[in-house]
């Protein structure tokens, strides 16, 4: 296999091809050139092309034009390379919540030939630790107000971590080393396969699992979904709540926008009140969030005049019929639902203005086939519910996971792990999630996360973790414990368990319910039988 990088940690570990999907590049706006660097698309071209005084990215306090985005990029890329001596294929995670520097640090890393792993505000040092440790990660750009766990962590791989503030004081590290670096950089010559971004997905079952995407995906799912769902121009200002860690986020308030030549409205915090403001006050006209976040915003958004608004997506996890049929009657717009992954890295089936039931997820966008089949691979008739197997111009591609990657990926197909059902006109409709994942305000939570967090706590003896159903937050996490002692169950040991919970791991995936149990079911092989507990 040809080097793409000096260390090719990355792509010793991707499966080989004939583990991998069958991918679809059929049409043109799928082919990309052989040596290829996704930015140089999506910002680099901007500034070259005369429109670099456009703005590029906002938030309440600031504006980046593309041309203040680019130097910045290019000055981090240099701090990378010539202080930090980042390597081409070393990993870099990003630490920091959705702000100017990390879409500036997110751009230097590829500028550099480094593979950027983005990762979620709320993590724990635990956890930071293990996704180190899985792609042996050697060095971390951190934002100054994230720095408590990033200090916490402990690994041999990590070498260097250079934290940022985001000020124009130059005062945190990364911005005196900006400061002396030229505003022009030569981009790395990566290949359109050259890896160029981890994401990582929870997975049911231990460790969680480094999903693999190269340069070419990044640019390609850019000509899918925006160009089926939403026709963005340069005129939009796209929005939203998922952190640029979620390639959910990624997508839509990062690469979407810049591809098209508009800008994006980044919110540190956003809550369902922050979004309805900035829509109002800067003329938001794209938003992106969960349905979670939609069923909130409807009972508040006669207190704002969101005029300017005209496509609203929802992803993360199912768009239930009431939140539609709510928000529409309110506002006259229909949410566009849709469903990806990021083993896909975005959405794959979705709809538009002219092609939606309201309560059906969609239909495969371009560049995508789906289908719904049974346990040993055959497609069933319609409205037959079954597993979703997807396959396009993106697809599973797990590092050094050879038995998850067999398990996501039978016949050319990727098989999502959603229960999905088809009708007669080819709109498919989600039925359930065929595992133990539980979907939370849009967050995935691994039951299996959740237990192994649980058992390191000094009273709990066993454990297992369910979803439960939740008219505002889709599901919430339950677990039921099993104490060393039982005579300890109490309402108080119950709270202290969650408040010890949120300070050990990510709070997001704390029990809000607690259920004490003498004994768990139990197959006779000794597995817990979590579908009885729900």
């Amino acid at each position: 296999m040809m080097k793409h990088y000096q260390d090719n940690f990355a792509h010793d570990y991707l499966p080989p091809t004939e583990f991998q999907p069958n991918y679809l590049y059929d049409s043109p706006q799928f082919q990309q050139s052989e040596m290829l660097n996704c930015v140089a698309r999506l910002l680099d071209e901007h500034v070259i092309n005369g429109h670099g005084e456009a703005i590029c990215l906002r938030t309440f306090e600031t504006n980046w034009t593309y041309r203040q985005l680019f130097e910045k990029a290019n000055q981090i890329a240099h701090v990378l390379v010539d202080d930090l001596g980042l390597q081409s294929g070393n990993r870099v995670l990003l630490r920091s919540a959705n702000n100017p520097m990390m879409v500036a640090c997110w751009y230097a890393v590829l500028k550099a030939g480094g593979i950027v792993v983005a990762t979620m505000p709320l993590l724990r040092s635990k956890e930071l630790t293990t996704f180190i440790d899985c792609a042996e990660i050697s060095h971390a750009l951190c934002d100054l107000a994230l720095d408590e766990e990033m200090k916490l962590v402990q690994s041999p791989f990590l070498k260097k971590v250079c934290y940022f503030d985001g000020s124009e004081s130059n005062s945190a590290d990364l911005e005196k080393l900006m400061h002396e670096k030229p505003k022009s950089f030569d981009n790395f010559h990566s290949k359109s396969d050259s890896v160029a971004l981890i994401g990582f997905t929870s997975g049911t079952t231990g460790l969680p699992k480094m999903t693999a995407h190269y340069h070419k995906d990044i640019l390609n799912i850019c000509e899918a979904f925006p160009v089926y769902s939403i026709q963005p121009s340069s005129d939009d200002i796209f929005t939203g709540s998922p952190p640029l860690g979620f390639t959910f986020g990624l997508g839509g308030l990062v690469l979407f926008p810049m591809y098209f030549g508009a800008s994006t409205f980044l919110i540190e915090k956003p809550s369902p009140e922050v979004l309805l403001e900035a829509i109002e006050k800067f003329k938001i006209t794209i938003c992106f969030t969960a349905p979670t976040a939609w069923r909130v915003i409807t009972t508040k958004v006669k207190e704002y005049n969101i005029s300017s608004l005209r496509k609203c997506v929802s992803a993360g996890e199912t768009l239930p019929l009431k939140v539609w049929q709510d928000w529409y009657d309110a506002t006259g717009l229909k949410i566009i639902d849709g469903i990806g992954a990021t083993e896909m890295l975005h959405i794959f089936i979705s709809s538009n203005d002219n092609n939606m039931k309201p309560g059906a997820t969609g239909v495969a966008i371009t560049g995508y086939q789906a289908k719904i089949i049974d346990n040993d691979g055959n497609e069933l008739p319609r409205n037959e519910a079954g597993r979703l197997a997807v396959r396009g111009i993106t697809g599973c591609k797990y590092l050094n996971r050879i038995e998850k990657q067999k398990e996501y990926v039978e016949n050319g197909w990727n098989i999502t792990g959603d229960i999905f059902r088809q009708d007669e006109e080819g709109y498919f409709w989600f039925v359930a999630r065929g595992d133990d994942m539980i979907i939370s305000s849009g967050y995935n939570i691994a039951a299996i996360e959740v237990e192994s967090v649980l058992l390191t706590h000094e009273e709990i003896l066993e454990c297992a973790v369910v979803g439960l159903p939740h008219n505002e937050r889709g599901m919430v996490v339950c677990a039921h414990i099993v104490l060393k002692e039982k005579n300890k169950a109490s309402n108080d040991l119950a709270d202290s368990i969650k408040l010890w919970f949120k300070e050990v791991a990510a709070p997001y995936k704390y029990p809000r319910v607690i259920y004490f149990v003498d004994t768990l079911p139990k197959t006779e092989t000794g597995k817990i039988q979590r579908f009885k507990l729900k």
